[in-house]
């Protein structure tokens, strides 16, 4: 397979910092929007309630944006100005969301005051700068369980009156398109060399499989799509040794569950995102076609990305069984929603679904490259090429970058896996139907 830019994490190992906009042209006008903020004393929600968030870069409400905002008018990872769903969702319930610590890129990262956590290239539990005040370069990344000890340290413990969001996995699961695409190949390899395909399609085991599934606290119609994911847990189990690609993935999971279940669930409204489809993203079929295959079928790096994710998903909701089972987890099946909204998407006002971007990156991509080219000072060991891929990004994607005005609500994606602000506006909204669902504040 060959390589597929890394979405989330090549831009902050590579990206040179506080490049004026004028001189690099990625936009044709500097700056960006401010977030919105509900003032109405009755939120829509019914009920008032203060939102924290802790998560990847599809929560990040602005950490890196100081330096990236004021150079190319982005600073989150969506069709900037727009806002993210941990944003909006904040915003129902009566409150802003913003970011807890600003910088990267340049500058130093420093804590705000504000609640949302979440950043841009974390990981679980892995990775990050471990020294905050040396973030000189790129960005911090910093772990989820980072994200939570910073927030006790600052806060002390949660309150009954807050909504805890919680999400993350997704750039363990993206890592697989690291390098050549080499831990996907050596998964499918793997799952290839198993009775995986013959156990999926007989019917005594999908019976048993959903069974066991429903007794796990599953529907139906849960249990019956899990059951791929299932049997390919029970493969890995059984041999991890050869399916070693995928250990940190699925460890992500198993620590994330923890990290709910022990430092978060109990107090606050806890909320627990699964991954979407990564599958289903344009990056996932950008692989496919890195090697000519089929979208969806067996051997397709968009097929195994889907499966990798649902394994993730059944891991973590296992962890947090207990949790759920107790009402004190809130989870929201993200992973459903997304195929769900890529099938319905014309009735949902969607005219482009995963196959083309809002943020016009091959133009991004090569304005960046030019720069380098005429300016070699700013490449620091990278190649041009190297160099200008990194701004191929939602993170630096405002009006002016935008492949149509009305991409922001007509496309799905904004860059290869980043959502445009529309999708994240009806991601809040499913999010909010499930809390009222739970009895937490009124549907939408």
């Amino acid at each position: 397979m060959k390589h597929v830019q890394h979405p989330h994490r090549g831009i902050v190992r590579f990206a040179q910092t506080a490049i004026a906009c004028a001189a690099i042209a990625l936009v044709a006008g500097c700056g960006g929007g401010s977030s919105s903020n509900n003032s109405s004393s009755t939120p829509a929600a019914g009920v008032n309630m203060q939102v924290v968030s802790f998560g990847t870069s599809l929560s990040d409400a602005g950490t890196y944006s100081p330096t990236i905002q004021a150079d190319f008018g982005g600073g989150r990872f969506t069709t900037n100005p727009g806002e993210v769903w941990t944003q909006k969702v904040s915003e129902y319930f009566g409150n802003s969301l913003t970011p807890a610590f600003e910088g990267g890129f340049g500058l130093a990262l420093s804590a705000t005051g504000g609640l949302d956590y979440a950043q841009g290239g974390a990981m679980v539990y892995t990775g990050g700068v471990s020294n905050t005040s040396a973030v000189i370069a790129g960005a911090s990344e910093q772990p989820v369980s980072w994200q939570i000890t910073e927030y006790l340290q600052q806060h002390s413990s949660f309150n009954a009156n807050q909504i805890v969001l919680v999400e993350g996995g997704a750039n363990e699961i993206l890592a697989l398109l690291d390098s050549s695409g080499a831990g996907l190949t050596s998964f499918g390899t793997a799952l290839a060399g198993t009775s995986f395909s013959t156990l999926v399609a007989t019917p005594s085991v999908q019976a048993s499989t959903i069974a066991t599934l429903e007794a796990q606290g599953f529907t139906a119609t849960q249990a019956a799509a899990l059951v791929p994911a299932a049997i390919a847990l029970e493969l890995y189990q059984a041999s991890p040794s050869s399916f070693s690609s995928i250990t940190p993935i699925l460890s992500a999971a198993t620590e994330l569950a923890t990290l709910v279940n022990t430092k978060i669930a109990g107090t606050p409204k806890t909320v627990v995102v699964t991954v979407p489809d990564i599958g289903k993203t344009p990056a996932a079929l950008a692989a496919d076609a890195s090697v000519s295959a089929t979208p969806g079928a067996a051997n397709s790096p968009d097929q195994a990305l889907s499966l990798v994710t649902a394994m993730y998903n059944l891991t973590l909701l296992q962890g947090l069984a207990t949790s759920i089972s107790a009402k004190t987890v809130i989870p929201v099946d993200t992973f459903s929603w997304l195929d769900s909204t890529i099938t319905n998407a014309s009735s949902l006002g969607f005219s482009v679904t995963n196959t083309a971007t809002a943020c016009n990156l091959t133009q991004m991509q090569a304005n960046a490259t030019a720069y380098a080219t005429a300016n070699p000072a700013v490449l620091n060991g990278l190649t041009p090429a190297e160099y200008g891929a990194q701004f191929a990004s939602s993170l630096f994607c405002s009006a002016q970058t935008l492949v149509a005005a009305n991409a922001p609500t007509t496309y799905m994606f904004a860059d290869l896996v980043h959502p445009t602000t529309e999708l994240h506006a009806q991601f809040a909204a499913y999010v909010e139907t499930q809390l009222a669902a739970a009895g937490i504040g009124k549907a939408p």
